[in-house]
């Protein structure tokens, strides 16, 4: 398998430097029904529509940005954290990486059929906005624990 689509190892540090304030805030804000803390500012958007409200198209409007700027500290330090080289990147650590993608994806979307067919109404907001994150942490945890499992075996068994 080509690792040309990977990030330099060094690039993994830095993933998980932003990955992990990113999901401590991330959780903090959850947990405060997303009304913790803020941060406003004037942002350029491409459709604004809010409930009692005209809508806009190409404008400057006024928000909260901190819950997008978690979110994009989130995903950029996922995808470095799971899509930078290992140390020895071999055929074995891409087939780890290729088996824990699929699996990933996989189970994603059972999941999402699981949650389209349980939750409904407003709820299902939610089970969207956390879904744009569960591959990436999924595919993490997946091909983390398969390099900690394979560490554990002697070199023959592997």
């Amino acid at each position: 398998m080509r690792t040309t689509w990977l990030f330099p190892n060094k690039y993994k540090r830095i993933g998980w430097i932003l990955l992990i304030p990113a999901t401590v805030i991330g959780i903090v804000l959850i947990a405060a029904d997303f009304q913790g803390f803020s941060i406003n500012a004037r942002v350029p958007a491409l459709f604004n529509s809010e409930i009692l409200s005209n809508t806009s198209f190409f404008s400057v409007i006024k928000t909260d940005i901190t819950n997008t700027l978690v979110g994009i500290l989130f995903i950029i330090g996922a995808v470095l954290v799971g899509f930078s080289r290992e140390k020895s990147e071999d055929e074995f650590i891409a087939s780890l990486r290729y088996s824990s993608l699929m699996w990933a994806v996989v189970l994603n979307y059972a999941l999402l059929i699981f949650f389209f067919v349980f939750v409904w109404g407003s709820s299902f907001l939610y089970v969207m906005i956390y879904n744009m994150f569960t591959i990436l942490i999924i595919f993490i945890v997946r091909f983390n624990y398969l390099l900690y499992r394979n560490s554990q075996k002697p070199a023959d068994e592997k």
